[in-house]
């Protein structure tokens, strides 16, 4: 979205908005304004059409999709909007299910959602407007890497792979329902960890898949990436379908648009395409220093949320090894 809407920052320059902090001229996940000297307000919104059969789960996923975007600022989400598209056949029952699952979600979230707005369309689609708040000083912005700081990522990859298996009907129950919980898990703590790591930047990992999200990090840091192809984790039966070519168009879209700006060491182009696979609800990809890292307490859980997955460098590429 940042790429389209860049032609038109120009009419909106933050030098006119002072208390605009991220705003059109930041590919930040969220606006921000700043309120005063103690807080600042982020503002996001994110829908699409589901990505599973069962409405409530979609509902759901969506609702944790979008407050995903908060959380990766450094935020607090406490209030939402409705945002759904529903067709006129669909049968009501639908619908409620998916309000509801959208609904129980955000209160896990300590959201309330206070309203939205619907209209018809021949195709179903959900989401919210999100609002949280922020410290100022303590925000987390693409275009905070530091080089020689460690990347974490809280969830596996996968999900594109798994969902796209469930319309072509051969993924297996057990691998739908572990990407469904997947998707379904706030990003709350990882994003509280995060401050408690002073992380440097962050971002959360959805339609441009990991490459084209760590991407955007490093070029709005000026710096480079490497990962380590055997340290991502991945949902279980992600490679099974990959071996099988199982991915979305977007997938391929993410491939030719980001490739340039990656290289590869002897890596089968399978497990290559599982990083520029679309994820939905994916995790926070957060960057911090090494030394703070390694001296964090262990017994908060953050093995338990966060897998170290390579290193920020020197350079302008991403190096995947």
């Amino acid at each position: 979205m940042a790429q389209v809407l860049q032609p038109f920052a120009n009419f909106y320059q933050q030098v006119d908005y002072p208390d605009l902090i991220t705003g059109l001229e930041q590919p930040d996940d969220a606006a921000v304004w700043k309120l005063d000297d103690d807080r600042a307000l982020v503002v996001t919104t994110d829908f699409f059409t589901p990505v599973v059969d069962n409405p409530y789960d979609y509902g759901s996923i969506a609702a944790a999709n979008s407050l995903s975007d908060i959380y990766a600022m450094g935020a607090k989400p406490f209030l939402a909007l409705n945002i759904a598209a529903i067709p006129n056949d669909l049968p009501k029952e639908m619908v409620s299910e998916i309000l509801r699952g959208g609904m129980e979600k955000a209160r896990e979230a300590g959201v309330v959602i206070a309203g939205g707005h619907t209209i018809q369309d021949k195709e179903p689609k959900y989401g919210l407007i999100a609002l949280g708040f922020a410290h100022p000083e303590k925000l987390m912005v693409k275009g905070g890497m530091r080089e020689c700081d460690v990347l974490l990522l809280s969830k596996p990859l996968g999900t594109g792979v798994i969902t796209t298996a469930l319309k072509k009907e051969i993924a297996h129950k057990e691998h739908l329902q572990t990407a469904i919980a997947s998707m379904q898990e706030l990003n709350a703590k990882a994003g509280a960890l995060a401050l408690e790591l002073n992380a440097h930047g962050a971002t959360d990992i959805t339609g441009f898949g990991l490459l084209g999200h760590a991407w955007e990090m490093a070029k709005a840091s000026g710096c480079g990436i490497r990962l380590r192809m055997d340290a991502i984790p991945l949902l279980p039966g992600a490679e099974e379908y990959a071996k099988k070519g199982t991915f979305a168009g977007g997938a391929f879209d993410n491939q030719a648009f980001y490739s340039p700006h990656v290289e590869f060491d002897d890596i089968p182009e399978y497990k290559q395409m599982l990083l520029f696979d679309p994820q939905t609800s994916g995790g926070l990809l957060v960057s911090v220093d090494e030394e703070t890292y390694k001296n964090f307490n262990p017994k908060s859980g953050l093995s338990e949320v966060f897998t170290e997955i390579g290193r920020v460098i020197p350079g302008e590429k991403i190096l995947v090894r």
